[in-house]
């Protein structure tokens, strides 16, 4: 980590008592809701306080995300609207950060057709911001910055957006190349975060009061294989799982081929891991799977959930898929209706196929229509609403723990809030019970959630 100290120190120093305030905005993924904390986290340092009004920042970050072309062809219209607000403020400052500045012709990009952009700023070149805010402030022309610095993660402070529930990245990284995802060119080869300081930072979340440590990785069960076995992630577990308090763990993403039944244990015999499990199959055939380069068979999944099923019929799985992957078939897609009707999801996270310059899937061949593939997307919603409506059943007459996260847009007096397996919650209560715990026995259910009651005389007052 790049010591700032005397960096930030002349920043204040040029600004003096002015007031100063950043607009960062995040794309993308958790882990990148979590690098814009961190963002803010040194931002807070130089003494910038925050705005969700781009017209009233001194200073504006996007925090990038590059996994498919129309989320870089999103920000590339944003940056292009902020012509004009520098325009009328020039002293604006406009950065740009995450994972779409890893491509070396984004810098190019930028530099060459948005002369309003001040700096760039790669995802492992976090700490170098502060010089490149100082040096925009100095009159420095356009920077660019995509240097890899290695331990930035253990020492940045983080502006959270929750008081109750926290996001610890434990690794970054990816060596899978799936034949469809940019991640490992953007954001590099897999580098676990020491245990210790994983444990530290958990513990002290905990003691500050958090509920909900949501660990994350782009495949957070391979954590440790670069540790020369100091540590593996169901270990991890075990010992996050030690910390005494009150509070939840959850983790995502996992990757199918590394879910071992080490990990399935420990998720069932730590009393803290929530009982759901993230588990991606992206397609149910097995043919598919191989052109993913995803390294495991539809026969392999189902082993998994096998396992997961004989110790609790009712656990909840969500998962990912992916429509229209090139040259899919009729069969290739009945095989994914397959597995859904099969695995029973809680939920699916679905996506049509996008194409996604410099990976090997968009080299490949692809003879399905856009309209077909909007048809097949069409039919699996409904078949896993289907699903929803009937499996949701199993909790009626239950009683839930739930992690109270907001009031509810749908109905005035009610609350919201998710159970230990993932599942939405919605029951009438006081708004003071938001971040606490509370019991809840299900009364009703819908497609995309449970309602109830609570059970009194079970919240942490």
């Amino acid at each position: 980590m790049k010591d700032n100290t005397a960096v930030i120190s002349e920043i204040n120093g040029l600004l003096g008592s002015k007031t100063r305030k950043a607009y960062v905005r995040s794309f993308g993924c958790q882990l990148n809701v979590s690098d814009g904390e961190k963002i803010q986290g040194l931002l807070k340092k130089m003494g910038y306080s925050f705005t969700e009004d781009e017209q009233e920042a001194d200073l504006i970050i996007l925090n990038t995300c590059a996994v498919r072309e129309n989320a870089e062809d999103r920000v590339f219209g944003i940056v292009g609207s902020m012509k004009k607000l520098k325009e009328l403020k020039p002293s604006l400052m406009i950065g740009i950060a995450g994972c779409m500045t890893a491509q070396s012709h984004v810098a190019e990009k930028i530099k060459k057709s948005y002369p309003q952009v001040d700096f760039v700023v790669g995802t492992s070149a976090l700490s170098a911001l502060p010089r490149l805010i100082l040096d925009t402030l100095k009159g420095a022309p356009f920077e660019a910055d995509i240097t890899e610095y290695d331990d930035f993660s253990e020492a940045a402070e983080q502006v959270r957006s929750s008081s109750f529930k926290a996001s610890v990245p434990i690794m970054f990284g990816c060596n899978n190349f799936c034949t469809y995802c940019i991640v490992p060119y953007v954001r590099g080869r897999e580098r676990s975060r020491r245990p210790v300081d994983i444990v530290a930072e958990v513990r002290q979340l905990v003691n500050d009061g958090y509920k909900e440590i949501m660990l994350l990785g782009q495949n957070v069960n391979s954590y440790g294989k670069d540790l020369g076995g100091e540590m593996s992630f169901p270990q991890l577990l075990r010992e996050l799982n030690g910390i005494e308090g009150d509070f939840w763990i959850r983790f995502m993403s996992s990757h199918p081929k590394d879910a071992s039944r080490e990990l399935i244990d420990a998720i069932f015999e730590c009393e803290k891991v929530a009982k759901h499990l993230h588990l991606p199959v992206q397609s149910g055939s097995t043919e598919v799977l191989a052109r993913m380069n995803r390294r495991y068979t539809v026969e392999d999944y189902l082993t998994i959930v096998e396992n997961i099923r004989s110790r609790d019929p009712d656990f909840s799985l969500t998962t990912d898929l992916i429509v229209g992957f090139p040259d899919e078939t009729d069969e290739d897609f009945h095989a994914t209706l397959d597995i859904v009707k099969k695995v029973k999801y809680d939920n699916i996270y679905s996506f049509i196929y996008s194409k996604r310059s410099g990976t090997k899937a968009a080299e490949m061949p692809d003879r399905t229509s856009e309209e077909e593939k909007g048809r097949r997307m069409r039919e699996l919603l409904e078949v896993q609403r289907e699903i929803s409506t009937e499996h949701y059943k199993r909790f009626i007459g239950r009683n839930m723990r739930v992690l109270v996260d907001d009031v509810s847009k749908k109905k005035s007096g009610w609350l919201t809030g998710k159970s230990s397996e993932f599942i939405i919650v919605e029951f009438e209560g006081d708004s003071s019970l938001i971040g606490q715990f509370v019991d809840v026995e299900i009364t009703g259910s819908m497609n995309w959630a449970v309602t109830g009651k609570i059970t009194e005389g079970n919240t942490d007052k």
